[in-house]
């Protein structure tokens, strides 16, 4: 799965390789790595008290990100998402019926904001498996009538695009093994986040957050902040607009689609940054924080007292959208105690 979301940026050089972390206060930090959906994944864990060794640690999460691609990738021809969605007769394996059960949750909680059935508006749009763009509005309501997690409820077939979940789902399975084996401190990092206790230096975890601005296109390049866990178990997503984009007639059509119109959102919302208790929990919400804007998305986090959220939007004034000037909103428990560009 290529990566459709707003990368939050480790404070951290990326290793590709089992390697011990020198310095710390525990000489049992391994970090882990390597490549997958379409970039790079790293796991730090703390291994004190770990039977397993850790070239049996780095082979398990390779299978486990194997399985997630040659299940959920609509990107990998032969998975089963894929062969489901050239309406092929499959038998569905745990894991693909878990994640459809997922995608229907979120599409009934959010009343149809977060569709995983929506696939083919993305595409037309330019966004999803294919590279249409700029579709006609007769074209928009033909497709728009062949989506949905609803037709499928009724028995019709519908093209699934896991994009918004999967990663924040591929973090949940990885410390999920993790947890099994008996780790208690870790970072997991495959586009989107998941953390847990505290870092090598005997501190919570640090995660940086992008500024949204058109043209950071280099996770870490330019940060906006940096958020501080507090020890507990927290998957950490940011969803945002600013890096998959293009502008036609001086109009920026951004790759978050609402799939109740079938086009791209309008507002001036650029990222958002979710804290939940799993990463795709996180994942899912920061897209559907993204899909109903800034004010219905301040309501939405403080409606729900597991969630924090830090929400960037642009204000007024700007010469350009390059150097569109910022506003930033923290739910009451969002720790960011360092704002870079104040």
């Amino acid at each position: 799965m290529q990566r459709r979301k707003v990368i939050i940026s480790l404070i951290a050089v990326s290793l590709l390789a089992v390697v011990f972390l020198a310095g710390c206060r525990s000489s049992r930090y391994a970090q882990f790595g390597g490549y997958a959906q379409g970039g790079t994944w790293s796991v730090k864990a703390n291994l004190e008290g770990v039977r397993v060794k850790p070239a049996e640690i780095q082979a398990h999460i390779e299978e486990i990100l194997f399985e997630i691609d040659t299940t959920l990738s609509g990107y990998n021809k032969g998975s089963q998402l894929s062969r489901h969605n050239r309406g092929e007769t499959i038998v569905p394996s745990a894991m693909f019926d878990e994640m459809l059960r997922a995608a229907y949750r979120f599409w009934e909680e959010t009343e149809g904001a977060l569709d995983c059935a929506a696939g083919p508006l993305f595409d037309i749009w330019g966004f999803g498996f294919r590279t249409d763009s700029l579709p006609s509005d007769e074209k928009v309501q033909q497709t728009l009538a062949s989506c949905g997690m609803g037709r499928m409820k009724e028995g019709g077939q519908v093209r699934l695009n896991y994009n918004a979940i999967a990663q924040g789902y591929s973090c949940d399975k990885v410390a999920e093994y993790l947890y099994s084996i008996g780790v208690k401190d870790m970072l997991v990092d495959i586009g989107e986040i998941f953390c847990d206790g505290l870092n090598p230096s005997g501190k919570p975890w640090r995660i940086g957050i992008d500024r949204p601005k058109d043209g950071n296109n280099t996770p870490g390049a330019e940060l906006e902040g940096i958020w501080e866990g507090n020890g507990s178990a927290q998957g950490v997503v940011t969803s945002g607009n600013y890096r998959k984009f293009y502008i036609k007639d001086g109009i920026k059509y951004s790759h978050t689609i609402d799939p109740r119109s079938g086009y791209p959102v309008q507002h001036n919302l650029l990222s958002a940054t979710i804290i939940a208790p799993t990463s795709m929990e996180a994942d899912a919400y920061a897209t559907y924080c993204m899909v109903i804007g800034s004010e219905e998305a301040k309501a939405f986090i403080l409606s729900r007292p597991e969630l924090e959220g830090y929400l960037i939007f642009g204000t007024d004034g700007a010469d350009s959208q390059a150097e569109q000037d910022f506003a930033e909103w923290a739910s009451p428990g969002f720790n960011i105690p360092y704002l870079l560009n104040q």
